[in-house]
Protein backbone atom coordinates (compact mmCIF):
# COMPACT_ATOMS: atom_id res chain seq x y z
CA UNK A 1 0.00 0.00 0.00
CA UNK A 2 2.65 2.23 1.29
CA UNK A 3 5.34 1.52 -2.50
CA UNK A 4 1.63 2.08 -4.42
CA UNK A 5 1.40 5.68 -2.57
CA UNK A 6 4.83 6.32 -2.88
CA UNK A 7 5.13 5.38 -7.10
CA UNK A 8 1.41 8.15 -7.24
CA UNK A 9 3.11 10.60 -5.49
CA UNK A 10 6.40 10.04 -7.36
CA UNK A 11 4.29 9.87 -10.92
CA UNK A 12 2.27 12.88 -9.82
CA UNK A 13 5.57 15.11 -8.91
CA UNK A 14 7.33 14.21 -12.03
CA UNK A 15 3.27 14.85 -14.45
CA UNK A 16 4.07 18.46 -12.42
CA UNK A 17 7.88 19.20 -12.69
CA UNK A 18 6.74 18.09 -17.03
CA UNK A 19 4.15 20.60 -17.01
CA UNK A 20 5.52 23.71 -15.13
CA UNK A 21 6.57 26.67 -16.73
CA UNK A 22 8.98 28.07 -14.47
CA UNK A 23 10.73 31.46 -14.97
CA UNK A 24 11.65 33.15 -17.72
CA UNK A 25 15.34 35.20 -18.36
CA UNK A 26 13.75 36.60 -22.20
CA UNK A 27 11.58 36.21 -24.93
CA UNK A 28 13.10 33.92 -26.79
CA UNK A 29 13.21 31.66 -23.67
CA UNK A 30 8.73 31.76 -23.24
CA UNK A 31 8.57 31.10 -26.80
CA UNK A 32 11.18 28.00 -26.33
CA UNK A 33 9.09 26.72 -23.34
CA UNK A 34 6.16 27.08 -24.87
CA UNK A 35 6.99 25.33 -27.49
CA UNK A 36 8.23 22.66 -25.95
CA UNK A 37 5.28 22.18 -23.71
CA UNK A 38 2.69 22.21 -26.43
CA UNK A 39 4.51 19.56 -27.96
CA UNK A 40 4.25 17.25 -24.51
CA UNK A 41 0.78 17.92 -23.81
CA UNK A 42 0.40 17.01 -27.86
CA UNK A 43 1.89 13.95 -26.95
CA UNK A 44 -0.12 13.13 -23.89
CA UNK A 45 -3.47 14.26 -25.50
CA UNK A 46 -2.70 11.71 -28.46
CA UNK A 47 -1.72 8.84 -25.91
CA UNK A 48 -4.73 9.48 -23.67
CA UNK A 49 -7.12 9.46 -27.08
CA UNK A 50 -5.56 6.29 -28.37
CA UNK A 51 -6.22 3.98 -24.97
CA UNK A 52 -9.23 5.66 -24.44
CA UNK A 53 -10.17 4.35 -28.54
CA UNK A 54 -8.52 0.94 -27.48
CA UNK A 55 -11.25 0.90 -24.30
CA UNK A 56 -13.95 1.62 -26.17
CA UNK A 57 -13.29 -0.92 -28.90
CA UNK A 58 -12.66 -3.46 -26.05
CA UNK A 59 -16.00 -2.94 -24.78
CA UNK A 60 -17.42 -2.80 -28.05
CA UNK A 61 -18.54 0.79 -27.81
CA UNK A 62 -16.92 2.46 -30.87
CA UNK A 63 -19.36 3.95 -33.17
CA UNK A 64 -16.99 3.61 -36.11
CA UNK A 65 -13.90 1.22 -37.20
CA UNK A 66 -10.65 1.23 -34.39
CA UNK A 67 -8.82 2.19 -37.67
CA UNK A 68 -11.00 5.21 -38.85
CA UNK A 69 -10.88 6.54 -34.96
CA UNK A 70 -6.91 5.80 -34.93
CA UNK A 71 -6.66 8.18 -37.89
CA UNK A 72 -9.18 10.80 -36.92
CA UNK A 73 -7.39 10.86 -33.18
CA UNK A 74 -3.87 11.01 -35.22
CA UNK A 75 -4.80 13.67 -37.56
CA UNK A 76 -6.88 16.32 -34.97
CA UNK A 77 -5.62 15.51 -31.75
CA UNK A 78 -1.99 16.26 -31.55
CA UNK A 79 -2.61 19.43 -33.98
CA UNK A 80 -5.61 20.84 -32.01
CA UNK A 81 -3.69 20.03 -28.63
CA UNK A 82 -0.35 21.72 -30.15
CA UNK A 83 -2.33 24.57 -31.19
CA UNK A 84 -4.14 25.20 -27.81
CA UNK A 85 -1.75 24.52 -25.37
CA UNK A 86 1.17 26.46 -27.55
CA UNK A 87 -1.37 29.56 -26.91
CA UNK A 88 -2.05 29.01 -23.53
CA UNK A 89 1.69 28.54 -22.82
CA UNK A 90 2.78 31.37 -24.57
CA UNK A 91 0.20 33.72 -22.81
CA UNK A 92 0.90 32.42 -19.63
CA UNK A 93 4.57 32.67 -20.15
CA UNK A 94 4.91 36.34 -21.05
CA UNK A 95 2.35 37.07 -18.49
CA UNK A 96 4.84 35.01 -16.07
CA UNK A 97 7.88 36.93 -18.02
CA UNK A 98 6.73 40.46 -17.46
CA UNK A 99 5.50 39.91 -13.88
CA UNK A 100 9.05 38.85 -13.01
CA UNK A 101 10.46 42.00 -14.67
CA UNK A 102 8.59 44.37 -12.64
CA UNK A 103 9.37 42.53 -9.78
CA UNK A 104 13.64 42.94 -10.33
CA UNK A 105 12.67 46.03 -11.41
CA UNK A 106 10.73 47.01 -7.91
CA UNK A 107 13.60 44.83 -6.28
CA UNK A 108 16.32 47.23 -7.86
CA UNK A 109 14.18 50.24 -7.08
CA UNK A 110 13.79 48.91 -3.39
CA UNK A 111 17.60 49.30 -3.01
CA UNK A 112 18.65 51.93 -5.14
CA UNK A 113 18.24 55.75 -3.72
CA UNK A 114 16.54 57.51 -6.09
CA UNK A 115 17.93 61.43 -6.19
CA UNK A 116 21.87 59.70 -6.45
CA UNK A 117 21.28 56.64 -8.47
CA UNK A 118 23.51 55.02 -5.02
CA UNK A 119 22.26 52.07 -3.20
CA UNK A 120 20.15 53.11 -0.42
CA UNK A 121 20.85 52.20 3.31
CA UNK A 122 19.21 48.92 2.99
CA UNK A 123 21.00 47.52 0.42
CA UNK A 124 24.01 48.43 1.83
CA UNK A 125 23.52 47.03 5.15
CA UNK A 126 22.55 43.37 3.45
CA UNK A 127 25.98 43.86 0.91
CA UNK A 128 28.14 44.70 4.47
CA UNK A 129 26.32 41.67 6.14
CA UNK A 130 27.01 39.20 3.74
CA UNK A 131 30.57 40.27 3.37
CA UNK A 132 32.62 37.88 5.38
CA UNK A 133 36.20 38.62 4.99
CA UNK A 134 38.05 41.47 6.49
CA UNK A 135 36.92 45.37 5.08
CA UNK A 136 37.09 48.70 5.69
CA UNK A 137 34.40 50.90 6.09
CA UNK A 138 33.77 54.69 5.60
CA UNK A 139 31.17 57.18 6.87
CA UNK A 140 31.13 60.02 4.91
CA UNK A 141 28.62 63.55 5.62
CA UNK A 142 28.69 66.74 3.75
CA UNK A 143 29.77 69.46 5.82
CA UNK A 144 26.67 72.42 6.37
CA UNK A 145 24.63 70.96 4.30
CA UNK A 146 21.78 72.72 5.50
CA UNK A 147 23.43 76.13 4.99
CA UNK A 148 24.01 74.72 1.52
CA UNK A 149 19.93 74.10 1.22
CA UNK A 150 18.73 77.59 3.22
CA UNK A 151 21.37 80.02 1.10
CA UNK A 152 20.74 78.27 -2.16
CA UNK A 153 17.68 76.11 -1.86
CA UNK A 154 16.74 72.55 -1.98
CA UNK A 155 17.11 71.87 -5.54
CA UNK A 156 21.22 73.15 -5.24
CA UNK A 157 21.22 70.89 -2.25
CA UNK A 158 19.79 68.26 -4.04
CA UNK A 159 22.65 68.98 -7.31
CA UNK A 160 25.40 69.00 -4.78
CA UNK A 161 24.23 65.39 -3.26
CA UNK A 162 24.33 63.75 -6.63
CA UNK A 163 27.40 65.45 -7.46
CA UNK A 164 29.08 64.01 -4.32
CA UNK A 165 27.73 60.17 -5.46
CA UNK A 166 29.55 60.67 -8.40
CA UNK A 167 32.78 61.61 -7.35
CA UNK A 168 32.24 58.62 -4.59
CA UNK A 169 31.36 56.56 -7.21
CA UNK A 170 34.35 57.45 -9.61
CA UNK A 171 37.27 57.23 -6.89
CA UNK A 172 36.22 53.91 -5.27
CA UNK A 173 35.23 52.09 -8.45
CA UNK A 174 34.43 48.40 -8.72
CA UNK A 175 36.73 48.35 -5.59
CA UNK A 176 34.53 49.70 -3.19
CA UNK A 177 30.74 49.56 -2.93
CA UNK A 178 29.30 53.02 -1.86
CA UNK A 179 25.90 53.95 -1.30
CA UNK A 180 23.55 57.14 0.06
CA UNK A 181 22.65 56.02 3.81
CA UNK A 182 20.87 59.25 4.99
CA UNK A 183 20.21 63.00 3.70
CA UNK A 184 23.47 64.05 3.44
CA UNK A 185 25.17 61.06 4.78
CA UNK A 186 27.25 58.42 2.57
CA UNK A 187 29.10 55.06 3.26
CA UNK A 188 31.45 52.91 1.42
CA UNK A 189 32.91 49.73 2.57
CA UNK A 190 35.53 47.25 0.55
CA UNK A 191 37.08 44.14 0.95
CA UNK A 192 39.87 44.06 -1.61
CA UNK A 193 41.86 47.11 -0.71
CA UNK A 194 43.99 47.32 2.53
CA UNK A 195 43.02 49.40 5.23
CA UNK A 196 45.75 52.47 4.18
CA UNK A 197 44.87 51.77 0.56
CA UNK A 198 40.81 52.47 1.37
CA UNK A 199 41.63 55.24 3.26
CA UNK A 200 44.21 56.92 0.91
CA UNK A 201 41.11 56.57 -1.48
CA UNK A 202 38.92 58.47 0.85
CA UNK A 203 41.34 61.62 1.12
CA UNK A 204 41.43 61.62 -2.37
CA UNK A 205 37.26 61.85 -2.32
CA UNK A 206 38.04 64.88 -0.17
CA UNK A 207 39.98 66.42 -1.76
CA UNK A 208 38.50 65.96 -5.17
CA UNK A 209 34.95 67.29 -3.52
CA UNK A 210 37.18 70.28 -1.85
CA UNK A 211 37.55 71.16 -5.47
CA UNK A 212 34.48 70.73 -7.12
CA UNK A 213 32.37 73.21 -8.31
CA UNK A 214 28.45 72.98 -8.11
CA UNK A 215 26.88 75.42 -11.27
CA UNK A 216 22.99 75.90 -9.44
CA UNK A 217 21.14 78.85 -11.55
CA UNK A 218 24.22 80.74 -12.01
CA UNK A 219 25.36 80.12 -8.98
CA UNK A 220 28.47 78.44 -7.46
CA UNK A 221 28.06 75.93 -4.86
CA UNK A 222 31.37 74.76 -3.00
CA UNK A 223 31.28 71.91 -0.27
CA UNK A 224 33.12 69.76 1.47
CA UNK A 225 33.07 66.63 3.56
CA UNK A 226 34.23 64.98 6.25
CA UNK A 227 35.02 60.79 7.29
CA UNK A 228 35.57 58.38 9.12
CA UNK A 229 36.89 54.78 8.54
CA UNK A 230 37.35 52.19 10.66
CA UNK A 231 38.14 48.22 10.22
CA UNK A 232 35.72 45.14 10.08
CA UNK A 233 36.71 41.76 10.99
CA UNK A 234 35.37 39.18 9.30
CA UNK A 235 32.23 38.48 11.72
CA UNK A 236 31.26 42.21 12.30
CA UNK A 237 28.60 43.40 11.68
CA UNK A 238 27.45 46.69 10.33
CA UNK A 239 26.28 48.05 13.31
CA UNK A 240 29.31 47.76 15.56
CA UNK A 241 31.58 49.03 12.87
CA UNK A 242 29.08 51.91 12.24
CA UNK A 243 29.70 53.36 15.71
CA UNK A 244 33.44 53.39 15.67
CA UNK A 245 33.34 55.01 12.18
CA UNK A 246 30.11 57.66 13.16
CA UNK A 247 32.60 58.74 16.17
CA UNK A 248 35.36 59.21 14.07
CA UNK A 249 33.25 61.16 11.41
CA UNK A 250 31.94 63.28 14.83
CA UNK A 251 35.74 63.81 15.59
CA UNK A 252 36.55 64.84 12.27
CA UNK A 253 33.04 67.19 12.26
CA UNK A 254 34.95 68.49 16.22
CA UNK A 255 38.28 69.01 14.33
CA UNK A 256 37.29 71.33 11.36
CA UNK A 257 35.74 69.43 9.38
CA UNK A 258 37.08 68.86 5.76
CA UNK A 259 38.84 66.23 7.04
CA UNK A 260 39.27 62.28 7.28
CA UNK A 261 39.94 60.30 10.65
CA UNK A 262 40.86 56.67 11.19
CA UNK A 263 39.91 54.71 13.74
CA UNK A 264 42.20 51.75 13.92
CA UNK A 265 40.14 50.00 16.50
CA UNK A 266 38.32 46.69 15.68
CA UNK A 267 36.62 46.60 19.33
CA UNK A 268 33.25 46.02 20.34
CA UNK A 269 31.53 49.79 20.81
CA UNK A 270 31.72 49.13 24.80
CA UNK A 271 35.41 48.14 24.57
CA UNK A 272 35.57 51.33 22.35
CA UNK A 273 33.90 53.53 24.55
CA UNK A 274 36.42 52.67 27.06
CA UNK A 275 39.25 54.34 25.23
CA UNK A 276 41.33 50.85 24.64
CA UNK A 277 42.92 51.83 21.38
CA UNK A 278 43.78 55.54 19.95
CA UNK A 279 42.46 57.08 17.08
CA UNK A 280 44.87 58.96 14.46
CA UNK A 281 43.27 61.69 12.20
CA UNK A 282 44.64 63.02 8.40
CA UNK A 283 44.66 66.60 8.55
CA UNK A 284 43.53 68.22 4.98
CA UNK A 285 46.39 68.69 2.91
Amino acid sequence: MNSNRYMVGRTRDWIIRQLTLGEFDSHRHVWGKALVMACKIAVIAYGINLVAHWVMYVFDLLPYTLWAGLIAATVLTPTIAFSVAFVVYAVLGFAIYDLGVSRAELELLSRTDVLSGLPNRRAFLERFNDCHVDKSLMVIDIDRFKLVNDRYGHAAGDEVIVAVADMLSAVFGDKGFCARIGGEEFAAFSSELSFAEFAALGEVARQRVARMRTTVDDETVRVTISGGVTRALADQKFRETFSRADKALYDAKEGGRNRIVLSYDTAPPLRQAAGIEPVAKVSPT
